[in-house]
């Protein structure tokens, strides 16, 4: 990695992070350079807009969950252990890497009726990541480790709720019982898909 690109992953790294505590919409280069000490001409150089740097900012964020979540949990078999892999691997990123709250729930909430490029980039960001869950199932079938009447995309969908209503109850509501009642959740919809153990 050459400096120009070093300088660049740590400048977003710290981008990343304001964002989630002060949503994409309060990110600007002006404050961003600030945050670093740096000069707003030197990040100007960098991103050329705040459209561009928010951009950046969430293209960065899925770079980071697809090598924390995606890579490790697709290593996993085809069927209920690779769904349970995606959806251990989606709690444990929450906690870890964004401990000020998702940067894609508060960018949903923040842009669902901005339309514009940020927008449209985090919809497909979005898209993609219900693909790779529904995909998953289809794989599962594919496979015969998962009922052959599954609905990919419904599960997909149900799964996506889950997560949104335990980021609800865990950053709003500090429930203390969020993560508990995501994975009775989570293994709700995974009994529903998965066949009969063999008598």
């Amino acid at each position: 990695m050459s400096k120009g690109d070093t300088t660049r992953h740590a400048i977003l790294e710290r981008a990343t992070g304001l964002a989630t505590k002060m949503g994409l919409g309060g990110l600007t280069i002006g404050g961003l350079a600030e945050e670093l000490d740096l000069s707003k001409s030197g990040l100007f150089a960098h991103f050329q807009s705040k459209e561009a740097l928010q951009i950046q900012v969430l293209e960065y964020g899925a770079a980071v969950f697809v090598a924390d979540v995606v890579r490790p949990a697709l290593a996993a078999p085809r069927g209920a252990p690779r769904l349970r892999a995606l959806f251990e691997q989606w709690l444990a990123w929450g906690r870890s890497r964004m401990p000020a709250g998702c940067l894609f729930v508060a960018a949903a909430t923040e842009l669902d009726d901005r339309p514009g490029p940020v927008r449209d980039r985090l919809v497909t960001l979005q898209r993609q990541w219900l693909d790779v869950i529904a995909i998953s199932v289809r794989k599962g079938i594919d496979a015969g480790q998962l009922r052959a009447d599954a609905d990919a995309e419904q599960f997909a969908h149900d799964l996506y709720g889950v997560m949104l209503a335990y980021h609800h109850a865990s950053r709003l509501l500090r429930d203390a019982g969020a993560e508990r009642r995501a994975q009775r959740a989570f293994e709700t919809l995974l009994a529903a898909i998965t066949p009969p153990a063999p008598r």
